[in-house]
């Protein structure tokens, strides 16, 4: 049946992560650092909230953009907490999830013979819904010696005249890079400068453990020029909810809820109030959750630098991404060999883009034990191979 399907669809690759983790379902006793996904419950007034909207018999479909209470909670937020300001009629739209967000962006922003710039190791869904766009990628590179941060003369080497698109991603995932303002300033000028859109996913934002996160769109002449992108997964620990949001310029918000009314048509009502909910009343929950992040955070870099492996430091999400190059194998040989023989889950380097060769992604959003466990078993895993 394959000569039915698109090209598009029958070529594009399995995500790195999935097609790894299909393995990981066949073991038994392994310790998966894989999946970022908070080890932590939906803060209790979060979930009551949902409950009751659902004993109240709110069962029933939200406007195409969202829950008006809720967009106009987000706006406030925006506002507050990070210097800017959408219109919660126009401007703001509820997806499922941020990753439903960034597929609309894509799809309303790209065409056949535009191209994506993408900061390199990048989350795995960027390149392919760039693709199913029907444009091209152009990967760059970042590197740990530069905090894995974006910097000019990479974006510059990377740009050619058919770029549209730059997506950003800080606090990343794989690496915990943030940017600073200062390191976003010459970025934004460029931006300006080549006349291009960025898409700015900040789910990880709330999860900074030094100084203050800087939002894209609050850079001077920015606003408009970015689509803010975010959600409640990480922070609320609210991945099962599936709740996102995206805020921009009105054209390009109107431009994906068309193309959301006729797919999703709405977010799941009950996420919906659980969301605004966790706006209102979760921030302590949440700050507790970082503190807990920001202690493992610790654990896992002195672990790996600990067995003799190269660990930058992650100043934001729940990830590491030390070098694994020490031990002479590849990341897809380290990940599997691992395993196989330690019973321990990490992710290639390599499912995040060519620049993640000779790393691993590890997440930290387990227990302390699990953690202290796993890194045993790696240093155990390592020693035999660089000693």
């Amino acid at each position: 049946m394959k000569h039915y399907l698109s090209p598009i669809a029958r070529d594009l690759p399995p995500s790195g992560i999935r097609k790894f983790f299909d393995l990981v379902s066949t073991m038994k006793n392994v310790i998966s650092l894989g999946v970022g996904e908070p080890d932590f419950v939906t803060p209790w007034t979060v979930r009551e909230s949902g409950i009751f909207s659902l004993e109240q018999g709110q069962t029933m479909y939200t406007s195409n953009s969202g829950l008006i209470e809720l967009r106009q909670e987000l706006s406030y937020f925006m506002a507050k907490e990070m210097g800017f300001e959408y219109d919660p009629q126009s401007e703001i739209l509820i997806t499922v999830g941020a990753s439903e967000a960034v597929d609309l962006a894509m799809r309303a922003l790209l065409g056949p013979g535009d191209v994506a710039l993408i900061p390199d190791p990048a989350y795995v869904s960027y390149a392919p819904c760039a693709q199913l766009a029907g444009a091209e990628v152009k990967y760059i590179p970042t590197h740990a010696e530069e905090g894995f941060r974006l910097r000019l003369p990479d974006l510059e080497k990377a740009y050619t005249p058919n770029s549209k698109l730059l997506i950003l991603s800080y606090p990343n995932n794989p690496t915990g890079a943030i940017m600073t303002r200062e390191d976003y300033l010459p970025i934004a000028r460029f931006v300006e400068e080549h006349d291009l859109i960025v898409i700015s996913d900040e789910i990880y934002s709330d999860l900074t453990y030094e100084g203050k996160h800087t939002p894209f769109a609050s850079l001077p002449g920015m606003r408009d020029r970015t689509l803010h992108i975010s959600g409640f997964s990480k922070a609320y620990a609210m991945t099962g909810w599936r709740i996102g949001y995206a805020a921009g310029h009105h054209d390009i918000i109107q431009a994906m809820t068309r193309i959301h009314q006729y797919t999703m048509l709405c977010a799941s009502i009950t996420a919906q109030f659980a969301a605004l909910e966790a706006l209102r009343s979760a921030g302590k929950a949440k700050a507790e959750m970082v503190t807990t992040y920001n202690r493992r955070r610790r654990i896992m870099v002195n672990g790996f630098r600990k067995m003799g492996l190269s660990c930058f430091e992650p100043l934001g999400a729940f990830y590491v991404f030390p070098s694994i190059e020490a031990t002479g194998l590849s990341s897809e040989e380290f990940a599997e060999q691992l395993l196989h023989e330690e019973k321990v889950a990490v992710v290639p380097g390599t499912a995040f883009g060519p620049s993640g060769e000779g790393h691993i992604r590890c997440s930290y959003a387990y227990s302390t034990e699990k953690l202290q466990e796993a890194l045993k078993r790696i240093e155990h895993f390592v020693q035999k191979r660089i000693n």
